[in-house]
């Protein structure tokens, strides 16, 4: 169960990067697909959201905290997107240091729900 709940979790902060890095490989010029950036549900950690963390862990709080941020992580990354879009991509790079908060407290977020889960 402690591996199978590790690899969980470590994959979990790997498609949390990948989404970190398909962002900023679309604010500085790459032509990324947008759908899984912009959308919530698209991307890897938003599926891993709705069909294991919240009916698997949905009990505990930080878990809809996790949902929360991480919607908020697109809304704030399609912003970033328009911005470059709309030909201000210096603008749109600055944004990031925002994403990287996000970010942040999404992989604390997931820290602290593997070890409530573990110590359950």
């Amino acid at each position: 169960m402690n591996d199978d709940l590790k690899q969980e979790f470590d994959a979990a902060r790997i498609r949390h990067l990948l989404f970190k890095s398909k962002l900023r490989s679309f604010l500085y010029g790459s032509d990324t697909a947008q759908g899984p950036i912009r959308d919530p549900e698209q991307c890897a950690m938003g599926e891993w959201i709705t069909l294991r963390a919240l009916p698997a862990y949905g009990h505990l709080p930080e878990t809809h905290e996790l949902d929360r941020l991480h919607r908020l992580i697109h809304v704030e990354g399609s912003r970033l997107m328009d911005l470059r879009l709309a030909g201000q991509p210096d603008a749109a790079t600055a944004g990031l240091s925002q994403i990287n908060k996000l970010a942040d407290d999404i992989v604390a977020l997931l820290h602290t729900i593997e070890t409530r889960v573990r110590a359950a």
